[in-house]
């Protein structure tokens, strides 16, 4: 099949590459130095500035340590400056490891009863290969998120900290994958030789129970109820008693986050409608993850708006492109890739979506944007990755990686355009479970 490459094709190529002295330049550095060091762009780290003509941050950085939980440390992290400021505290972390823990046991359930309800499918439907390649990994949504508080609520690191697997989850994540799958066969095992959904539900039930067992060895056992109590920046001690987890959400999240919704850019579809996901869900039964698509310049007036009320943006992008780690710097032209290769990649976000080169990979909070002649320049980007790197865990954004690689931001309805407004009433378009918009951050 095709037209083979032949030994004289090779021969000229060999022979052009050598008559170009920058073809031997190029190769003798990137050959002794790694690629990024060699190309990022030294102009537009020199024109960087690091201040910002509105900053809410005051506080120190997360660290998601070595796991996938950006999505919820960004969520907790969007409501943590309320609650400081309800609490009279410095500083005040919520945990991450509870809403972990359950999103681990929800996402079971829901991926064993999507087994259900596709098992008159063969093995090999594409639906089916997708949800069998990663049916438990981290990442996850801001509805996703939602969901889980909505249902589990919040408590305070204290109530429930951070445990060995927590912070580095792969093994963890290694035998609930391998559990899942095994189920998955069983459960198709027993409808595929006549048995009923009813006993297919029954041995999904025990595999639920199996499931619980293994979470609270490597997390521990979330608690029903826990003692509040606290002293505040002013050393006054403050004692509230015995709290659960959805009454500490209602009364110490200071963020009305039951009026937010989830705003995208995709340039492949219609603006002003609604998307969904097939099967995209951790909470069975609950909200599905429900998308409203607008254009670029749109999600960034919103997210300035916001900035500039005061409010940080929890957002998803694709994080990695790029970037420069340890400076903590975003720019659509960080790197002289192009021009070193001296080859032209050519493609659009669009086309980026279409041809698998990106997608939503990571989840963060917009704490600051600094804004000229009323348009923003760049933007302050609170991360989870401790602080040792970018700026003590803070990074910056120029504008024009935004329009290239942001995808999502969480925003109140009140500050959507009577255009958005009118979107959010359309009947959602489900795309296929493997389509990039559902990739998880």
């Amino acid at each position: 099949m095709g037209m083979t490459i032949t030994d004289k094709q090779i021969a000229e190529l060999r022979k052009a590459f050598d008559a170009n002295p920058a073809n031997k330049v190029a190769q003798n550095a990137v050959t002794s130095v790694q690629l990024p060091d060699l190309t990022l762009n030294r102009n537009i780290v020199q024109e960087i500035d690091n201040t910002f003509s509105v900053k809410l941050d005051e506080w120190k950085v997360t660290s998601q340590k070595r796991s996938g939980r950006c999505w919820l440390f960004a969520a907790l992290n969007l409501f943590r400056p309320g609650t400081m400021k309800k609490l009279n505290v410095k500083d005040f972390e919520f945990s991450q490891a509870h809403i972990h823990f359950w999103d681990k046991f929800e996402r079971s359930n829901h991926f064993l009863e999507a087994i259900i309800d596709t098992a008159d499918r063969p093995v090999d439907d594409r639906t089916i290969h997708f949800l069998l390649s990663d049916p438990i990994g981290d990442g996850g949504q801001w509805n996703m998120a939602m969901n889980l508080i909505e249902k589990h609520g919040l408590v305070p690191k204290t109530a429930y900290p951070e445990s060995n697997t927590s912070s580095a989850t792969r093994w963890m994540n290694t035998e609930l994958k391998n559990i899942l799958r095994s189920s998955a066969s069983e459960i198709r095992a027993i409808l595929d030789n006549g048995g009923s959904e009813d006993e297919a539900r029954a041995h999904k039930e025990k595999r639920v129970a199996d499931i619980w067992t293994m979470l609270c060895i490597h997390l521990g056992t979330p608690p029903t109820t826990f003692d509040w109590q606290w002293r505040d920046k002013d050393k006054k001690f403050h004692r509230k008693g015995s709290m659960t987890p959805q009454e500490f959400a209602e009364e110490y999240v200071d963020v009305d986050w039951r009026n937010y919704v989830c705003i995208v850019n995709d340039p492949r579809n219609e603006y002003y409608q609604t998307y969904t996901v097939d099967y995209l869900q951790n909470v069975a039964g609950g909200p599905p993850v429900v998308y409203l698509n607008v254009p670029s310049d749109e999600m960034k007036d919103i997210t300035q708006k916001l900035l500039e009320d005061g409010v940080p943006v929890w957002m998803g992008c694709d994080v990695g492109k790029e970037m420069d780690r340890k400076g903590g710097y975003w720019d659509a032209n960080l790197f002289n890739v192009s021009e070193l290769y001296g080859v032209e990649y050519g493609m659009n976000k669009e086309d980026r979506l279409r041809h698998g080169q990106t997608m939503m990979t990571h989840a963060m909070l917009f704490t600051g944007v600094d804004v000229v002649d009323g348009k923003p320049r760049r933007w302050r980007v609170e991360n989870s990755w401790g602080d040792d790197t970018g700026q003590k865990g803070y990074y910056t954004m120029n504008d024009s990686w935004f329009d290239e690689y942001m995808f999502e931001i969480a925003a109140p309805k009140d500050y959507l355009t009577e255009q958005m407004q009118a979107g959010l009433e359309t009947e959602p378009v489900v795309l296929p479970a493997w389509d990039p918009m559902g990739s998880l951050a």
